[in-house]
C-alpha cells in the first residue's frame, strides 16, 4: 500500500538551493525520490551539491536563476516543463540580509539604511512573490501542486537589530495566506500554499553573529540559546520532515499554515 508520506517521481524547484538550508532540503527530497531542479545564482556553487546527488542516484537539474527576475523564472519554467511535463514542488528558500538594513548595538532604527531596507525587502518578499507567481501558473494550470516558503521567527516575535529581514518576511507570511486562499479557491483545493519557520540554525549569513571563531556563542548567540527551551541550535536536517509532509498527502488538507521549527523558540517566556 502507498504511503500517504510518498513523494516518489515528484518534481521540484528549489530556489537558493544551493545554501545551508536549500542544499540540505535537496539532499533530502532526492533521496525520497523527488526529481529536483535547484537554482542557485552560480553553477560553481552547486557542482558537489550535483555530484553527491547524481552520485546516489538522484535526478538533478542545477540551473543558474534570478528570482527577482520573471524572465528568468519563465526560463527556468520552459526547462522544467519541457524535460519533465509538470511541477509538483516549489521551495522557495532564498532569502537574505543586508548590513544597512540592520540596526547594530549602539544605533537606533534612524540609523536605518532605506536602500538596503529596499533591497532586502526585494529578495525576501519579490524573491518568493516572483517564482510562486510564475510556477504557480503551471500548478493552476494542471490543476494540482504545493508551494512551500521559508518565513522566519522575526515574524512572530520582536527581534532585536533585524529590522528589515522581520518586515520582509513578515510580508512574505501574508503573501504565502494569501496566495493559499487564491490558489484553494479559484484554481483547485489540490494546490496548496504553506511555510516553514525555522528558528536558528547555523548558515554562512550568520554564522559570524552567532558564533565566535572558536565555536563558542556571542553575547547574541547566548541570548538566543537561553531563550530556546532545547537549548541548542538547530541542524538543517531538522527542518526536512515537516518539508516531506507539506509535499506529501499526509498534509493535503492544510493550506496557508506556517509551521514553527524552532526548539521551542517562540513559545518561550523567558521566566
Amino acid at each position: 500500500m502507498k504511503s500517504i508520506f510518498d513523494i516518489t517521481n515528484k518534481v521540484a524547484v528549489i530556489t537558493g538551493g544551493t545554501g545551508v538550508l536549500g542544499s540540505s532540503a535537496a539532499l533530502s527530497l532526492s533521496g525520497a525520490g523527488v526529481k529536483l531542479v535547484v537554482l542557485t545564482t552560480s553553477k560553481q556553487k552547486g557542482a558537489e551539491l550535483e555530484k553527491t546527488i547524481r552520485d546516489n542516484g538522484g535526478e538533478v537539474i542545477l540551473l543558474e536563476g534570478n528570482v527577482l527576475s520573471k524572465a528568468s523564472m519563465e526560463e527556468v519554467r520552459d526547462v522544467v516543463l519541457e524535460k519533465f511535463g509538470r511541477l509538483d514542488i516549489l521551495l522557495n528558500v532564498a532569502g537574505g540580509n543586508m548590513p544597512g538594513a540592520t540596526i547594530g548595538p549602539d544605533q537606533t532604527i534612524f540609523d536605518l539604511e532605506l536602500n538596503d531596507f529596499n533591497k532586502v525587502t526585494e529578495l525576501n518578499l519579490n524573491g518568493t512573490v516572483i517564482p510562486s507567481l510564475v510556477f504557480g501558473k503551471v500548478m493552476a494550470d494542471q490543476g494540482s501542486g504545493t508551494i512551500i516558503n521559508y518565513s522566519s521567527m522575526a515574524v512572530p516575535r520582536v527581534l532585536t537589530r533585524v529590522a528589515g529581514y522581520s518586515a520582509s518576511k513578515a510580508a512574505m507570511e501574508n503573501f504565502t495566506k494569501w496566495m493559499a486562499v487564491e490558489m484553494a479557491t479559484k484554481f483547485s483545493d489540490k494546490i496548496r500554499v504553506n511555510a516553514i519557520a525555522p528558528g536558528f540554525f547555523i548558515g554562512n549569513q550568520n554564522r559570524n553573529l552567532l558564533l565566535n571563531e572558536d565555536g563558542s556563542y556571542t553575547e547574541r548567540g547566548a541570548d538566543i540559546i537561553r531563550n530556546t527551551p532545547m537549548g541548542r541550535f538547530g541542524e538543517p536536517d531538522e527542518l526536512n520532515g515537516a518539508l516531506h509532509f507539506l509535499c506529501s498527502d499526509a498534509s493535503k488538507f492544510m493550506t496557508g499554515a506556517v509551521i514553527p521549527i524552532d526548539g521551542g523558540f517562540n513559545i518561550f517566556s523567558g521566566v
